[in-house]
């Protein structure tokens, strides 16, 4: 089998083109729109609020988010040339594969690093669980997202608390919090806002927060960059003036965001599971645009990276810094 075959069937095994992915129409017979492809997650929020704000038709764009189960659905429709890229949430070693499936497929134009402070991933257990720590989960059913960036992540923080012999239980994000109501698992390893969602609803209480700056980077201050908003290069070859204005309409989504935290979290009803009722409680992690990262950020992006090479997911190490959009 080549190594593109095997590749693309990672990417393959941890979801399939979703059906509103099929149902595009491909880029070469769409080439005034740009689709960005969506995981309804808290993380997304600057495309959310970008698109709700109008900062792209106000740049002259014809921009649709077109959401999918998981992230390596987004990956395969970047592939496929059905969508244009990615938005803030998509799992970046999801796409880190399609980059080896597919050379030169991406350019990074926003990550959203998170940890403790920035609050993104987390363990969830049932409300009334006695479990103080990860490490009291001995011998429990564990849960998490779908795709390879999720399980790998789980069993390296299982494996970190003594609990290597855990096989993780994938089930989509929207399910975590139902899955822990009905007794079908102990634990979650998960993404806000499902953590807020079961606090709100009185079914579940977090254990810990920041599980991969902590027990994947090695440093609980450490920037997790394990989401990542892209534009393929495609794209940037044939449409670069669509693309810059594209970018700097996404940044004043970001700005926006740090900025106005309480009236961005408006825009993760309709994006997200959460309601309006309860989007003020939930987190948000961080945005590092483009021209934004630091060589320290670049340095732990890259040993996020290297982790998956390290255990023979990645089949070649890829370079950080040359994924990065340069404007």
């Amino acid at each position: 089998m080549s190594r593109f075959s095997s590749e693309r069937r990672k990417v393959l095994g941890y979801g399939a083109i979703g059906a509103a992915a099929a149902v595009l129409p491909s880029i070469a017979s769409a080439s005034e729109k740009i689709s960005i492809g969506y995981w309804p997650i808290a993380s997304g929020l600057p495309f959310y609020v970008a698109l709700e704000k109008g900062y792209f038709k106000d740049a002259g764009l014809n921009v649709e988010g077109v959401k999918f189960a998981n992230p390596s659905q987004i990956v395969e429709a970047m592939i496929a040339g059905r969508i244009h890229g990615s938005a803030n949430g998509t799992a970046s070693a999801a796409l880190a594969l399609g980059e080896i499936t597919s050379p030169n497929l991406f350019k990074i134009i926003c990550s959203n690093p998170s940890n403790y402070k920035y609050v993104l991933d987390e363990f969830l257990v049932p409300i009334k669980s006695t479990a103080k720590s990860i490490k009291d989960l001995k011998g429990a059913k564990i849960a998490c997202g779908p795709g390879i960036q999720n399980v790998t992540l789980t069993k390296i923080i299982l494996e970190k608390n003594g609990l290597g012999d855990i096989q993780p239980i994938e089930l989509p994000v929207g399910q975590h919090v139902p899955a822990i109501a009905a007794g079908q698992i102990d634990a979650v390893y998960t993404l806000e806002p499902t953590g807020t969602i079961g606090k709100v609803k009185g079914i579940t209480r977090i254990l810990e927060t920041g599980v991969i700056s902590k027990y994947v980077l090695d440093d609980a201050e450490a920037p997790w960059f394990g989401g990542t908003a892209s534009v393929v290069t495609t794209l940037i070859k044939s449409r670069p003036a669509d693309v810059k204005k594209y970018v700097a309409a996404y940044a004043k989504g970001v700005d926006f965001v740090r900025k106005n935290p309480e009236e961005s979290r408006k825009s993760l009803d309709g994006f997200t599971a959460i309601d309006e009722s309860i989007v003020k409680e939930v987190p948000l992690a961080n945005f590092v645009m483009y021209n934004e990262f630091k060589p320290s950020d670049i340095a732990f992006f890259q040993k996020f990276f290297d982790v998956f090479t390290d255990r023979k997911i990645f089949t070649k190490k890829l370079d950080v810094k040359s994924l990065i959009y340069t404007g």
